[in-house]
């Protein structure tokens, strides 16, 4: 079910800070106009640190009324395993069709900790669960032996690789079992992992570009990876500026400049990129002929390459 592009949605507030339904909806039609595999609402791309839990679900619910026959993964993480838990059941009952859930950030827990942890969600919930290791925001990496284990658990079902170690990630698709997702984490190393045996990515740049991203895991998973890597040059650059400050700022930035968002709005402690960071992020959208005055939309408003 969660394989090739899938798409770690933005969040979009209000200018009175409230979640922006209408716009959320806006976003969740264009993604599946630009033919993205399924959708990832409320992870940490989505800002889901300082959402309420009724927002939290809100978001779910207006992606599943809105995603039509595309998947979703919706986000489940946090360092408190009771809490995530019962997050997990309230998605389940939403129909969520899986989660996508973050290891515990701060807490550091031991290999034995991580299995536990989710070993308790899977307890907790039927629905699917993708693992989502992210050391660099977390201080907590799960190791391919801690996977084979967790892999056993009848309802783990892929992992979403962003430790930024390619050895590693080769290593994860080694161990995998039959079956199991090995997502990249991080859109600039997609090609490569897919090369390696994972089967897509949950991608941030697929906010931006639904299509090209959505053809690009498409190519790669038919082994047309000349084809692919045409696609993974032309967007390397905005891979790499959507981190050129911390994400998500730089994404709902260049959705702004690309009209997509009528303004780019965070939640305390994220604020607005830089100055300069804006105007770097502008100058890559001019390159690929991505902003709102271009006179070239055919990307940005979702059609596929």
């Amino acid at each position: 079910m969660f394989k090739g592009c899938g798409t770690a949605l933005i969040t979009p507030f209000a200018k009175d800070g409230s979640l922006d339904e209408a716009a959320l909806r806006r976003l969740v039609r264009r993604q599946v106009q630009g033919g993205v595999h399924f959708l990832v609402p409320g992870g940490t791309t989505g800002e889901s640190p300082t959402l309420s839990r009724s927002e939290h679900l809100r978001l779910v619910e207006i992606t599943l009324e809105e995603a039509g026959p595309a998947p979703v993964l919706a986000g489940c993480g946090g360092y408190n395993t009771a809490s995530v838990c019962d997050l997990a059941r309230d998605l389940a009952d939403l129909g969520a069709h899986g989660l996508l859930s973050v290891t515990p950030y701060y807490n550091k827990p031991t290999p034995q900790g991580l299995f536990e942890h989710y070993s308790a969600i899977a307890s907790a919930t039927v629905l699917p669960i993708i693992v989502y290791n992210v050391p660099g925001r977390t201080s907590c990496n799960v190791q391919p032996a801690v996977l084979r284990r967790l892999a056993e658990l009848d309802t783990v079902v892929g992992v979403k690789e962003a430790s930024g170690d390619i050895s590693q990630m080769g290593q994860v698709c080694q161990v995998a079992p039959p079956g199991f997702a090995v997502l990249s984490g991080d859109d600039s190393v997609t090609l490569p992992l897919m090369a390696l045996g994972g089967v897509g990515v949950i991608s941030v740049v697929s906010n931006e570009v639904p299509g090209p991203m959505a053809r690009l895991c498409e190519r790669a998973l038919a082994g047309d990876f000349s084809g692919a890597r045409e696609l993974h040059r032309r967007y390397l650059a905005l891979m790499d500026a959507n981190f050129c400050e911390t994400s998500p700022g730089p994404v709902k930035v260049v959705l702004e400049l690309m009209g997509v968002l009528d303004e780019a709005r965070y939640r305390l402690p994220l604020t607005r990129p830089s100055d300069a960071s804006c105007a770097h992020l502008s100058k890559v959208l001019s390159g690929l002929g991505l902003l709102a005055d271009s006179g070239r939309l055919a990307v940005s408003s979702g059609q596929r390459e």
